[in-house]
């Protein structure tokens, strides 16, 4: 039996027109400028804001973002920081109230190369889970990305085998 994993908020992204998306940073355009229903905004104010992810793993997915325009969390003020996490623990609590989850996912990609989709201005994410919950990590824990074809592979560790020809390991 075929099994099919739904995911139909996915396909306005793919179909999107990316050229129409706001110049510059998404993040700082929500910060300031982006109606509150359009831009899925929950709370915003000069520090940082509240937005539901427009391309969520689950229902109940927020990013809780500073409005800096920072690529590190260590680039935050003070103030900001405290700021920023005082939003996140009101999240947390928020969530926890309209879902009634057993637990959250929090986390933060920092760069390109650990995940960021928007690596120039950092973002934390929040996701309500609960026991049993089939969501993104359960599907893909099954799957290995390779990422070096098996003769590149082959090739680059055939030196460091070269020394075991012609040895007797009996």
């Amino acid at each position: 039996m075929t099994q099919r994993l739904w995911a139909p908020w996915r396909m306005p992204y793919i179909k999107s027109d990316h050229g129409a998306e706001p110049r510059g940073c998404v993040f700082c355009h929500l910060a300031r400028e982006a109606d509150e229903a359009e831009g899925l905004i929950l709370h915003r104010d000069a520090r940082a804001f509240i937005v539901l992810n427009r391309y969520p793993y689950n229902n109940g997915h927020l990013m809780v973002i500073p409005a800096a325009h920072v690529d590190d969390l260590s680039a935050l003020d003070a103030a900001d920081a405290a700021h920023l996490m005082r939003l996140l623990q009101f999240t947390i609590s928020a969530l926890k109230r309209a879902y009634g989850c057993e637990g959250l996912n929090v986390g933060m990609n920092l760069g390109a190369a650990a995940g960021a989709g928007i690596a120039e201005h950092i973002h934390f994410h929040v996701l309500p889970r609960w026991r049993g919950d089939t969501n993104f990590m359960p599907i893909i824990a099954d799957l290995k990305v390779i990422p070096e074809h098996l003769h590149a592979t082959w090739l680059g560790l055939r030196p460091f085998f070269a020394d075991l020809q012609g040895q007797d390991l009996g």
